[in-house]
């Protein structure tokens, strides 16, 4: 029988290259992490997560990773063309991530897999959520396939808990509610219903996921009770075993400008590291000059003196570059699944404090070592032919374009004066992200195969955060797929799919179409919502004729919720029953 679901997201940042700025934070809700081992971090505050701002790029899973997850592999195979059949194109391919391209075969990637999705060892390119217009189509237009009438969003809803019920000492503890803040800070509760298949989903990443997990008291005992939090499960894996892949970029400069390209091409190696490209940035001030990163005024600040406040300040002034950033292209080598872990613990109980993260960059000595093979793997790239028609010098040396990458790379590492003598220093000091941090709720230490959550009853996590390594070489396409996959696997008919931010409706009922243009919103005048109040039809699941809800209803017991911390909220299921509300 299907079940009934409210569901509530929070959602992470699968941000790339060049889009940092972009996703910067300058909100009073989720500030940036606090550089974690100096490394700037960020959280996303958009629902949709990276497919609403990221570089694009699209690829499906290693198959082992797939047979390692115990995931049906028909299944799978489903929902990967379910999602490329909407969103996904194949991308025009920009003179520089041709020369990557075939600087990267010429050096001994191979096979060449051509245009493909699939995740091979050689040189490929992949998909893209950009149209050739270059109009972006993201997770919620995937919308287009549900029933639009069995869908309603509510925004500025901010979980802050889930409330178990242990009263009963035979029987584990059992999801009763969920606790959130409405946009004027007024909290409230929305209780699931007894019945044997309600549950809470939830999909709050590798970084929000742990933290709601501790902050309603599943974690390790010492430190809940540290914080005066009562231990509903005691479980020492939550937060443990978060991971970060490293990367490391390498400036080229070229004789002249070349033309903007976000990560297209990728060389998958034998070295355990994934070598990508970008480049150029429009001379054009209405154009991508919008969301810059790696070179700029922020680098010329001494390491000493890059605070987060000097941070935040360049940030808000987003200074223009200087125009010779403008002759040149980056490659990028990123280390797949790094061995290095950290953690993640509670700063204190506020759900709008970021919690503390250390990722523990390139303290595993295998990971260093993989860095270091994929720097002189570039250094071979940029060797090439098909590169020399394109560096602005013949005699360029590998120390001079190390000592341009040095400052080309922003972090708060202090820099070293061997970091061009010395490969290994070069890679610690040069760290950055491409946020595809995962980790945190390991599967058979904090979930089961199933993904629900060990010690406790109606709790599942799906997102990144059960994920032991990154899915592919970008984990995208895995995390919209597995969204539809964890649908069809509980003979769900509706996809669990993210959505786009949506603002000026104030609460309304949304009511989704798809149009030309994409996919839009519209308010429903006749069936507005106080803030106070959720309600959905799904009876429809179970052949019923579906409920119209009341003008005002009173409010409705969920049966099966899943909630979006970032100030979102997506309602998939009629509530019949009513709760009481917490003021």
């Amino acid at each position: 029988m299907a079940s009934s679901f409210l569901l509530i997201y929070i959602l992470i940042i699968l941000s790339s290259v060049q889009f940092s700025c972009s996703a910067s934070d300058n909100g009073r809700h989720f500030p940036n992490i606090k550089a974690a081992n100096g490394v700037i971090n960020a959280r996303a505050k958009v629902l949709g997560g990276g497919s609403a701002i990221n570089a694009g790029f699209y690829t499906r899973a290693d198959p082992s990773f797939i047979e390692k997850a115990g995931w049906d592999a028909e299944l799978v195979n489903q929902s990967y063309p379910w999602v490329e059949e909407q969103i996904v194109k194949q991308p025009n391919i920009a003179p520089w991530q041709e020369a990557v391209r075939r600087g990267v075969l010429e050096v001994g990637v191979v096979p060449d897999n051509g245009n493909s999705y699939e995740h091979k060892y050689g040189t490929k390119v992949g998909g893209t959520i950009f149209d050739e217009d270059g109009t972006r189509h993201t997770a919620a237009e995937l919308l287009a396939s549900a029933n639009p009438n069995n869908l309603h969003v509510y925004i500025h809803a901010n979980v802050e808990k889930i409330i178990f019920n242990s009263t009963d000492e035979m029987k584990p503890p059992r999801t009763a509610a969920v606790k959130f803040r409405d946009e004027k800070g007024k909290r409230h509760l929305a209780f699931l219903s007894s019945k044997e298949h309600s549950e809470v989903f939830l999909s709050s990443g590798a970084i929000g996921s742990p933290q709601l997990l501790l902050l309603s008291g599943v974690g390790p005992a010492a430190n809940l009770k540290r914080l005066k939090i009562p231990v509903v499960q005691d479980n020492r894996n939550v937060g443990k075993g978060l991971a970060d892949n490293p990367l490391n970029s390498i400036f080229i400069p070229t004789k002249k400008p070349v033309k903007q390209s976000l990560i297209r091409t990728v060389g998958i190696t034998k070295l355990g590291v994934f070598i990508e490209a970008s480049s150029g940035f429009s001379q054009s001030s209405d154009s991508i000059q919008t969301s810059r990163n790696y070179i700029g005024k922020l680098s010329t600040i001494p390491p000493k003196q890059r605070t987060e406040a000097a941070i935040q300040a360049y940030r808000k002034r987003k200074p223009d570059l200087p125009h010779e950033v403008f002759n040149g292209g980056f490659i990028l080598e990123k280390i797949a699944g790094p061995l290095s872990t950290g953690e993640l613990r509670l700063k204190n109980t506020n759900i709008s404090d970021n919690p503390i993260v250390t990722f523990n960059y390139f303290t595993h000595p295998y990971d260093l070592k993989r860095c270091v093979d994929g720097i002189r793997l570039v250094e071979k790239i940029v060797r090439t032919k098909c590169f020399a028609k394109l560096t602005n010098d013949d005699k360029l040396t590998m120390d001079m374009i190390l000592n341009m990458s040095v400052t080309a790379n922003v972090n708060l590492i202090p820099k070293h004066t061997n970091d061009t003598k010395s490969l290994k220093q070069f890679c610690k000091d040069t760290v950055i992200t491409i946020w595809h941090y995962h980790g945190g709720c390991h599967v058979d230490k904090v979930v089961d195969r199933n993904h629900r959550v060990l010690g406790v009853d109606g709790l599942r996590v799906v997102d990144g955060s059960v994920f032991s390594e990154t899915p592919g070489t970008n984990p995208q396409a895995t995390v919209m797929m597995r969204e539809r996959l964890e649908r069809a696997g509980n003979n769900l008919l509706l996809p669990q799919l993210l959505l786009k931010r949506l603002t000026n409706f104030n609460w309304m009922h949304r009511k989704f179409h798809r149009t030309a243009g994409g996919y839009m919103v519209s308010p429903k005048k006749d069936y507005v919502l106080s803030h106070q109040q959720l309600a959905f039809d799904h009876r429809h699941l179970q052949g019923q004729k579906p409920l119209n809800p009341p003008e005002r209803p009173n409010g409705y017991n969920a049966m099966n919720v899943k909630v979006c911390s970032y100030g979102h909220f997506m309602v998939n299921y009629v509530l019949k029953e009513q709760f009481p509300l917490e003021e």
